[in-house]
């Protein structure tokens, strides 16, 4: 069976909101006993004594390494410029071995639209496809063969503009999306390239997440 700290250990190292709270020094302990001690009866099959969580959270963050200022958000000297893509639909099907024609198929269509809003990603087993909702209909066509996975609409694409030197610094997305998560703002997807990185929003939280992202921006 395992013990008191063990399980402390266990829940904490399943949160990194807990574990960096704690090391910094954050988080008041014995409210976080008062709190884990319900999940811990439970999963302990036995009753728990508030004392020895404190216990062993503070001999916990004895061990916890300390933590360090979050890296700077490398931004490109060309722009500070956050842009805004909105009424996106994200569409992922099942790898084929067709797939790949169905994508030459899809961009070709999209060289007529020109303003529009289209990113095919392709990973081990799936392909995905982000594109403005005017070219859904060319994304149906282009994939018809296909077998269909997911689908979710009215999207927000929010891309900020990195220089090269983000590719050399550690944590570097993890900056961003930790700004997002600690406001509570889901990423639905997220694409990089070189010297973008760009994250996909439901509609409702675009402008929480672009108010976050602009402090990064106005820096």
């Amino acid at each position: 069976m395992l013990s008191i700290a063990t399980k402390v250990e266990q829940i904490v190292s399943e949160s990194a909101f807990l574990t960096e709270g704690i090391s910094l020094g954050l988080i008041n302990l014995s409210e976080l006993a008062r709190q884990l001690r319900p999940q811990l009866e439970s999963d302990l099959w036995k009753p728990v004594g508030q004392a020895a969580v404190v216990m062993a959270l503070r001999r916990l963050s004895e061990r916890l390494p300390q933590a360090t200022a979050s890296p700077p958000i490398v931004l490109s000297p060309r722009t500070s410029e956050l842009t805004t893509r909105t009424d996106l639909t994200l569409v992922t099907y099942r790898l084929s071995d067709n797939s790949n024609e169905c994508q030459r198929e899809l961009l070709a269509l999209a060289e007529r639209h020109p303003g529009s809003f289209v990113s095919v990603t392709r990973g081990v087993h799936e392909m995905l496809v982000v594109c403005s909702r005017p070219l859904i209909h060319m994304v149906e066509s282009a994939f018809a063969s296909e077998r269909h996975i997911a689908r979710v609409e009215n999207l927000t694409a929010l891309t900020l503009r990195l220089n090269p030197d983000a590719l050399k610094t550690p944590g570097i997305y993890h900056g961003v999306l930790k700004k997002l998560a600690w406001n509570k703002i889901n990423v639905v997807t997220m694409m990089c390239t070189f010297s973008e990185l760009t994250v996909l929003l439901e509609q409702p939280q675009t402008g929480p997440a672009f108010s976050v992202l602009s402090q990064i921006v106005s820096h």
